[in-house]
């Protein structure tokens, strides 16, 4: 099917109809935020599920209760799709914990106002690229992505959901009020979760004991959280998501775009990032 059949365009992005209904999208622009809510931010595949395990660990000290029993889409909703408007948002107790993939320009005005925190994730968009590939074959709520030579024309133009990554990271990274956002990375948690954890709830006002931040991050390695079926998107019906085409925890790991990228592939895409990234300070932790 065509991005036409799947999807809608909102504020100059594609987002798949069947998950960000009209009335869904509403709701958001609508949403009275609070002051202490939480914001996990991603551009599509940069690591959203992670976070979803490990924030409300960090809330819970680590009390497993929240990850075990709820799905991810239920107890960090992402404010843009269809679960979040029957979920009672308003009721849940401070602080609350959303997830969203929308662009800085694309917030709502209530988060403007109020200025809720936001711990915003990165990755190395080749590794995103690859992720999404994979991700797009096995969703039918996703254009099919064809050759990898022609998804990746769509992705780096932006003709993909939620539009461009490079407008993505730069309008997150422009931020206004950065003390109110941490910036962390899919490379950083790789290399050390346990400081990663730390760094975060730090950031939460959490003063966690190096045992539970050694619990959390025990439980929130891929390899756990793959069997977490709370977590694992095993419970998503097969005509949503065919997951023997392609699991939706893949892998996991950092550079699995060399597995997939060919020598003229690396080139091009070396070449539009050095262009549309020329601008930007901020240090990442890839090397392209």
């Amino acid at each position: 099917m065509t991005e036409a059949e799947l999807y809608s365009e909102y504020k100059g992005v594609y987002v798949p109809k069947i998950l960000h209904p009209p009335e869904c999208l509403k709701y958001y622009e609508e949403f009275d935020f609070r002051q202490d809510d939480i914001f996990v931010v991603t551009y599509p595949k940069s690591g959203t599920t992670w976070m979803q395990e490990i924030v409300p660990l960090i809330q819970s000290e680590g009390d497993m209760a929240a990850v075990l029993t709820l799905p991810n889409w239920d107890r960090m909703p992402w404010m843009e799709e269809h679960r979040a408007n029957v979920l009672n948002l308003e009721q849940r107790p401070s602080p609350r914990m959303f997830t969203t993939h929308f662009h800085y320009s694309m917030m709502p005005p209530s988060y403007f106002k109020v200025k809720p925190k936001v711990i915003y994730v990165m990755r190395n968009p080749k590794d995103v690229f690859t992720s999404s590939f994979h991700y797009y074959g096995m969703a039918s709520y996703l254009v099919d992505p064809g050759t990898a030579d022609e998804f990746m024309d769509k992705f780096l133009s932006g003709k993909v959901m939620f539009g461009s990554w490079f407008d993505h990271v730069k309008g997150w990274l422009n931020a206004e009020d950065q003390d109110r956002v941490m910036y962390i990375s899919y490379e950083e948690m790789i290399l050390d979760l346990k400081a990663s954890v730390t760094k975060m709830s730090r950031f939460l006002g959490k003063s966690l004991s190096e045992e539970v931040i050694a619990k959390i991050a025990d439980h929130c390695t891929f390899k756990n959280m793959k069997q977490n079926k709370m977590s694992n998107y095993s419970m998503v019906p097969v005509e949503f998501m065919d997951q023997k085409k392609s699991e939706f925890l893949r892998k996991g790991i950092a550079g699995d775009w060399k597995n997939l990228f060919t020598e003229a592939q690396t080139e091009k895409f070396n070449a539009i990032y050095k262009e549309k990234m020329k601008d930007v300070k901020f240090t990442f932790f890839w090397d392209l």
